[in-house]
């Protein structure tokens, strides 16, 4: 026999207040509206067969709750398990990500306009993968937990703008809280965590922050969490927009770039990635070629198959209740109204 259930149960709390309501009903000498057609059921005239109307109502209205709390049958009920990876993105958002040193349609574009696809590459294309964000400039915030909702991440990726945190380049603390938030027991072989792993996207140097990226990379190495960085931007002098106190630009001007790409280099060979750069078109590919090659961890959910709503079935008999206890009261109207017979 298929099991059944009760989608919205809290409705079978309004079934306690029809007692209430009669039993207040009754202690009342003139009726009051409180459920359709009330008054008619409590005239004095009416007899003892005339509570058929009354029962009805009650009748219909108790089906119609039932209704709400929507019953349904369960059909098949199984646990779904799907295979991934669980990927923390750490984000740079310091103030030289403003560089203007790539191109997109023929129009100048900065850094961050520039690995904003690359962000989104990552949230697209492994659909079976928990992804969370870390955004850092002068310090480093979760921008996002570990989820399945991509959906959501796209939004959060879409509103990311330079300027959001006090400016600096606190790779070290970037690292060090996207590793914090893969840490979970559950994925745990002894000390190295399974199937977990940190995506570093960066323009520049270390140059604040309280963990040292060499501190944040042993970390790394210990849990076994392999750091794949990809660095940002040219080399040698980039155009850089000015800005005026209002905000308003007001030219370009050119800065040198800081990219440390043998720090990045060393973070991903140290802890068992690989260092890309945003400008190759294969970067991409590359990396997540690189990923899949390890073993993916299990994911469980219990899923709810082939449900089917049983909400009809008290639906309309409760509406069929109404209208005939409705029909019934109309029809004793007339007798009630009408003059005693004299000859």
């Amino acid at each position: 026999m298929p099991p059944y259930t009760l989608h919205d149960p809290l409705w079978l709390l309004a079934l306690a207040v029809f007692p209430l309501v009669l039993w207040l009903r009754g202690r009342r000498a003139v009726p009051v509206l409180l459920v359709p057609f009330a008054a008619a059921w409590h005239r004095p005239s009416l007899a003892a067969s005339s509570r058929w109307p009354a029962g009805l109502a009650v009748a219909g209205l108790v089906l119609l709750v039932i209704a709400l709390a929507r019953p349904q049958r369960i059909e098949d009920k199984r646990e779904v398990h799907s295979q991934g990876y669980d990927l923390m993105l750490a984000i740079d958002l310091s103030g030289s990500m403003l560089a203007e040193d790539y191109e997109k349609n023929g129009e100048a574009i900065n850094r961050l306009q520039a690995i904003k696809p690359v962000i989104q590459a990552f949230i697209d294309k492994r659909p079976s993968d928990r992804i969370g964000i870390v955004v850092f400039s002068g310090r480093a915030y979760t921008l996002a937990p570990l989820t399945f909702d991509h959906d959501w991440l796209a939004r959060q990726v879409s509103r990311l703008k330079i300027g959001l945190i006090e400016d600096g380049t606190a790779i070290g603390d970037g690292l060090g809280i996207a590793l914090t938030r893969l840490e979970q027991a559950a994925r745990e072989q002894g000390a190295q965590r399974k199937g977990a792993f940190v995506v570093l996207l960066t323009d520049g140097a270390n140059n604040r922050g309280s963990l040292a990226p060499a501190q944040a990379t042993q970390i790394a190495k210990s849990r076994g969490i392999p750091v794949y960085t990809m660095g940002a931007g040219r080399d040698g002098l980039v155009p850089f927009p000015v800005f005026d106190q209002n905000g308003n630009r007001m030219g370009t001007r050119r800065i040198v770039a800081d990219l440390d790409s043998n720090a990045l280099i060393n973070i991903s060979q140290t802890t068992g990635g690989q260092y890309y750069r945003i400008d190759d078109t294969k970067a991409i590919e590359s990396a997540f070629k690189s990923i899949d090659r390890t073993q993916k961890i299990e994911f469980q959910s219990k899923s709810y198959l082939l449900t089917t709503e049983l909400f009809t079935w008290f639906a309309a008999p409760g509406l069929a209740c109404l209208l005939l206890a409705a029909l019934l009261i109309r029809a004793r109207r007339p007798s009630m109204s009408a003059p005693p017979f004299s000859s």
